[in-house]
């Protein structure tokens, strides 16, 4: 969710999209599991490619595009638009196919009203948050660390930062100070794989990711850091605030801000009022 690269879900199975020429585009593979039930869903959508390539009808409307798959690595997957997907599920024998149609015409215009009203999309992001067991509390700051982020993102394009690894590579200096751990190592020492990191810290950890993001923005500008070394430079002394601000908290509490917590089998509130009661 920190980005326009999303997972949608229906009837609890999960769908990859992405925000490609200004609209959204579906996973064909994800949509062909969801109707069919199929074990191999990538096999089956294929032979509908072969038939519907003999007939010339369905070729031109997917395109390949990258999405991540469970291995956390993105690979060039078959989508398709919101219009091209109701021409597929055409071809799909599926008791699915027209509760399908109706949900997938909502999240595809949803989009659109995301962009005429941004507050829209931020009341469905706190609403998917609540759903999944998360309070108040913890979405007022996931949400604000989003703006965080995307304030830092906009910065770095302005200031010469392209490539994908170079953005990853700068998001690492900044865990690095801030947090003694990179991005994966974080993930790893916190139990996950393929989730989002950020969905499983706790109140302080968004906290001091913030102050890290915040600082190494307001740096870049004050620098005018331009070019990859230049905002390397800055996100190291921004995030140094918040290594250094984490530091002294744990030194005069007593515990580490850093923890090995998730929510992954236990949700976010559940958790807060455990600790608590403490």
């Amino acid at each position: 969710m920190d980005s326009k690269d999303a997972l949608v879900v229906f009837e609890g199975a999960e769908i990859r999209r992405t925000w490609h020429e200004d609209q959204w585009h579906f996973s064909v593979v994800d949509i062909v599991r969801v109707l069919t039930d199929s074990p191999k869903p990538r096999q089956y959508w294929g032979k509908i490619k072969d038939r519907e390539f003999q007939q010339l009808e369905l070729s031109p409307i997917w395109v390949q595009l990258k999405l991540p798959s469970a291995d956390g690595k993105n690979y060039n997957t078959d989508c398709a638009n919101t219009e091209s997907m109701f021409r597929i599920i055409q071809s799909i024998p599926s008791k699915k196919a027209e509760p399908f149609k109706r949900w997938l015409a909502k999240v595809g215009y949803e989009r659109v009203q995301e962009i005429e009203d941004p507050e829209l999309a931020q009341k469905r992001m706190k609403e998917i948050y609540k759903q999944k067991g998360y309070s108040d509390e913890w979405i007022e700051k996931r949400v604000r660390g989003i703006a965080i982020r995307d304030e830092l993102t906009d910065e770095w394009n302005k200031r010469g930062i392209e490539t994908k690894i170079e953005f990853s590579i700068l998001t690492a200096e900044i865990s690095k100070a801030a947090f003694g751990l990179t991005p994966s190592e974080y993930k790893t020492f916190k139990g996950l794989k393929q989730q989002n990191l950020r969905d499983h810290m706790n109140d302080l950890e968004l906290i001091f990711n913030m102050l890290g993001e915040a600082s190494t923005t307001k740096i870049a500008r004050n620098k005018d850091a331009l070019g990859f070394d230049e905002n390397k430079y800055a996100a190291k002394e921004g995030s140094t605030v918040a290594g250094v601000a984490r530091k002294e908290l744990e030194k005069r509490s007593g515990e580490k801000v850093v923890t090995q917590e998730n929510y992954l089998n236990e949700p976010e509130t559940k958790k807060r009022l455990e600790s608590k009661k403490k």
